[in-house]
């Protein structure tokens, strides 16, 4: 199985809805609410949803975090993962200056795999190609998250060589609770 990133686009858009009306969500803190906010801005207007997932000068409006309040939008894109079909999605961001993160900002990468999609490499595979995205970008090196229960996603990091940096508690935004951080050196 070969896995590709595929930049967002018209042709592929059908699989990526069907994906979010069968449950998946592409954003692993307020699932069903970001599929169903990206259900009604497709139906909106769907070329510009897709071109919203590209902006590597950070220049959309501010990026509204779960509790509701406004934080200003990071330089980033977001691929889709693709084995033929649609299997998930994997973002990308980054401070202008390639500096730390900002507060708000749980990590440089993140993904979320189909769940009728998950085994088999998928994610392993689209975070090495996201890594070379990194790389091209200029970082010299990404942060990722995830909880301590979430065994795959920590599999899926390892394997890409990422090693352990601490254990924190995550802002009230994101609901707070123990979350792992992870580093992967470009």
């Amino acid at each position: 199985m070969r896995i590709a990133l595929v930049k967002p686009s018209l042709t592929h858009l059908p699989d990526y809805k069907n994906a979010l009306e069968r449950g998946w969500s592409p954003d692993n803190v307020r699932l069903d609410v970001t599929a169903r906010e990206h259900l009604a801005r497709i139906a909106e207007d769907a070329s510009a949803f897709v071109d919203s997932l590209e902006d590597r000068e950070g220049k959309g409006a501010p990026i509204k975090m779960p509790d509701g309040a406004l934080a200003e939008r990071l330089p980033g894109f977001t691929r889709w993962i693709w084995d033929g079909a649609f299997c998930g999605s994997i973002g990308l961001r980054w401070p202008r200056d390639l500096g730390p993160l900002p507060a708000h900002v749980l990590g440089h990468i993140g993904f979320a795999v189909a769940p009728w999609k998950r085994g088999g490499g998928r994610a392993t595979a689209a975070l090495r190609l996201m890594l070379e995205e990194a790389r091209a970008v200029g970082l010299p090196f990404v942060e990722l998250t995830t909880l301590p229960d979430n065994i795959a996603s920590q599999r899926v990091i390892l394997a890409n060589g990422g090693r352990y940096v601490k254990t924190f508690d995550k802002s009230p935004h994101y609901g707070g609770g123990r979350t792992f951080l992870y580093r992967i050196d470009l």
